[in-house]
């Protein structure tokens, strides 16, 4: 199983780039997120194997090769629209968008319409943020700690960055007007 992949870009065309590594070329389909910072160095790969097809997905960030390889998991969703949601949202404002139920957002992506969206809402929402953020991770096991509610965290969390001190002084403030 191939975790990552360390070369230099050799070349970009339609969605994809051509990595270098050793004198190896490898075809990593990346998200336009990626694909527009495409640059030499690591790309975290997932490796998708089916009977016919062997295929590479490539991220410069690990937390959205976390997000797509969650996306894949998902009944109904496939690489093509994990990659085009990857290509639309960061993976925190994903997340956002799943925390807030924001059905509208997510129907923007390339092809997922309003029954594919309420699927996926539907099904990310047991998705833990702990896979996409450490400092809203700590802030989320915090604030547990202090006896709130998982899903009004999840809300008060929405859209907060910065320091797990900064995350916590800003989420509290939210729980305590009654954000939900």
């Amino acid at each position: 199983m191939i975790a990552a992949l360390k070369g230099n870009v050799f070349e970009k065309e339609n969605g994809k780039i051509l990595l270098d590594v050793n004198g190896v070329i490898y075809e990593i389909n990346v998200s336009m997120m990626t694909y527009s910072m495409a640059k030499d160095g690591i790309y975290y790969i997932t490796e998708i194997i089916k009977e016919n097809e062997y295929t590479l997905y490539g991220f410069l960030n690990k937390n959205e090769k976390k997000l797509f390889d969650n996306l894949i998991k998902l009944n109904g969703v496939g690489p093509k629209v994990a990659l085009a949601i990857c290509s639309t949202y960061t993976p925190e404002s994903f997340m956002d968008i799943i925390s807030t139920k924001n059905i509208d957002a997510l129907k923007k992506v390339p092809g997922i319409g309003p029954k594919s969206a309420k699927r996926i809402l539907m099904e990310m929402s047991e998705f833990e943020i702990e896979n996409i953020d450490s400092n809203k991770s700590q802030a989320l096991i915090a604030l547990e700690n202090l006896g709130f509610n998982k899903k009004d965290i999840l809300t008060a969390l929405s859209g907060l960055n910065g320091s797990v001190e900064e995350i916590i002084k800003e989420a509290l403030k939210r729980l305590s007007k009654g954000v939900k």
